[in-house]
């Protein structure tokens, strides 16, 4: 049920409003029943707004305030955010209205509010500025406020309705303030910003990790989560230069929170890609295909024939390995751990272009050597594990080969036998595509250089999204609860 709550008023200056908090509660209850809705408003102060610090806090009724003369005040409208499945109600201020002149502050403050509805014209009431596409819209997000098992501490926070409240005078707090949710807005579109739907986003290891706290950063909090997926472009700003509306665009970078309807982002946060590659490919390239494409260029000269050994094959970097590799002519030599559909993952990643497909235990044994027979030993070893699958991918490695580590699934360190560094000279690195793209952030052809060789291979056909299970956006547990599931091998894709 949407329920509206009049919190508190603001007002500034001399005047004080000619209305109750009762009227103001009809009032704002009567215009969420209109079919229009009201506009999102943007979140910038009106000028000269100061905190009365003398209000008593928790007071009910308006009083004049002590100030100077001038003839305007303020109300500060704002969206009660409440959590699905959750007792918590969040207040987050968001929106303010400049009313401007005695003869706007004495007007019934049902004519502005329905002003900002549309419905009528009060030329003396003043939104600084409005995000036409979301009128009536709600707007859903994903947040965490704290680390932890993301089945726990994500939750999916609704904007449903519109309240008038203050901000506390200062050294005050209300018993609930960690559930204020100030970071998460959707503040009016800037000169280069640009507005966007989320259209679909992936749930990534790297977007777990996040969320328990054990990922190389960690955004502040609260947060939303999600650091993949593809959306829309609604709206731009007055200086935006090479996005425009119906754009189709991807992160540039991770820690945008991607788990969320809609978004106002800055332009050289996104990047664009082409709106005719499948949803699920266009929501899954900034991370793992970017990842794969890197490893395979960067460690090594790789040619045609060549070999690459690599473990975690299943996954949505080792599948892109595969067909990367494919389109390039060279050989793949794909680890997976044993389970009871092997004979079905085997038969799928050999489709999509791998050359080989073993258990992990098979690199212990004797039949391996009969492997090599029909391949060279592999230049390159792509590491998503750790502990003792890195170990044995270093001892059929070639002499003088690379080992690149991307992940670590196993929680287990890797492992270099001297011998190897000693007789075989491998080098061990490790790769990180975000450092990649935060190193290449000056340089405006890098990213976009790969991008279009990516959605190049997947226009032809090539490159495909991995194996996705696409899940609705008010699912969100599910797909939670799926993705931590050991032997996953689908990646959850919410579509919003």
């Amino acid at each position: 049920m949407i329920k509206c709550v009049i919190n508190r008023v603001r007002y500034e200056r001399k005047h004080q409003f000619l209305f109750s908090l009762q009227k103001l509660q009809s009032t704002v209850d009567m215009v969420l029943a209109c079919s229009t809705g009201l506009m999102l408003l943007s979140s910038r102060g009106a000028a000269g707004y100061k905190y009365n610090p003398t209000w008593p806090y928790g007071q009910r009724t308006a009083s004049e305030t002590q100030g100077s003369n001038e003839t305007y005040c303020g109300v500060e409208v704002v969206f009660v955010y409440f959590e699905v499945n959750s007792r918590y109600t969040m207040w987050l201020p968001l929106h303010t209205v400049c009313l401007r002149g005695q003869t706007a502050c004495r007007r019934s403050f049902v004519g502005a509010l329905l002003k900002l509805s549309g419905h009528r014209d009060h030329a003396n009431v003043c939104h600084l500025s409005h995000s036409a596409g979301l009128s009536a819209q709600t707007c859903k997000a994903l947040l965490y406020r704290k680390h932890g098992d993301p089945c726990q501490v994500v939750h999916c926070v609704v904007a449903l309705c519109i309240a008038v409240s203050s901000v506390l005078p200062p050294g005050r707090r209300r018993a609930n303030d960690a559930h204020w949710l100030e970071d998460v807005t959707l503040p009016s579109i800037g000169a280069k910003d640009v507005l966007v739907k989320m259209l679909a986003a992936p749930i990534n290891p790297s977007d777990i990790n996040m969320i328990q706290g054990t990922y190389a950063i960690l955004p502040d909090l609260p947060a939303v989560g999600g650091n993949e997926g593809v959306a829309q472009v609604i709206e731009v700003g007055s200086q935006v230069k090479f996005l425009k509306t119906g754009d189709w665009v991807i992160p540039r970078d991770a820690g945008l929170g991607t788990w969320r309807t809609e978004a106002v982002l800055a332009e050289d946060d996104l990047i664009a890609v082409p709106n005719d590659i499948s949803l699920l490919s266009a929501a899954t390239l900034g991370v793992n295909p970017c990842t794969a494409f890197r490893m395979l260029s960067d460690f090594e000269d790789l040619k045609p024939g060549d070999s690459v050994i690599q473990n975690a094959a299943n996954s949505g970097v080792g599948q892109a390995v595969i067909q990367i590799a494919a389109a390039r002519g060279i050989n793949t030599i794909n680890v997976i751990r044993d389970r009871p559909e092997f004979t079905q993952l085997c038969e799928r990643l050999k489709v999509i272009g791998a050359s080989h497909v073993i258990k992990e235990e098979t690199l212990r044994r004797p039949e391996i050597k009969e492997l090599f027979k029909t391949c060279p030993k592999p230049k390159l070893a792509l590491n998503g594990v750790g502990g003792k699958s890195a170990t044995e991918l270093l001892r059929h490695l070639k002499v003088g080969g690379s080992m690149v580590t991307y992940g670590g699934m196993a929680k287990q360190p890797v492992t270099v036998p001297v011998s190897a560094l000693i007789f075989k000279d491998v080098k061990v690195r490790g790769f990180w595509v975000t450092q990649w793209k935060r190193d290449h952030s000056h340089d405006g052809t890098a990213f976009r250089t790969m991008l279009d060789e990516l959605c190049s291979l997947i226009q032809q056909g090539k490159l495909t999204a991995p194996v996705c299970a696409q899940v609705g956006f008010q699912d969100y547990n599910r797909a939670l609860e799926s993705a931590l599931q050991p032997f996953t091998s689908a990646k959850q894709v919410l579509i919003m």
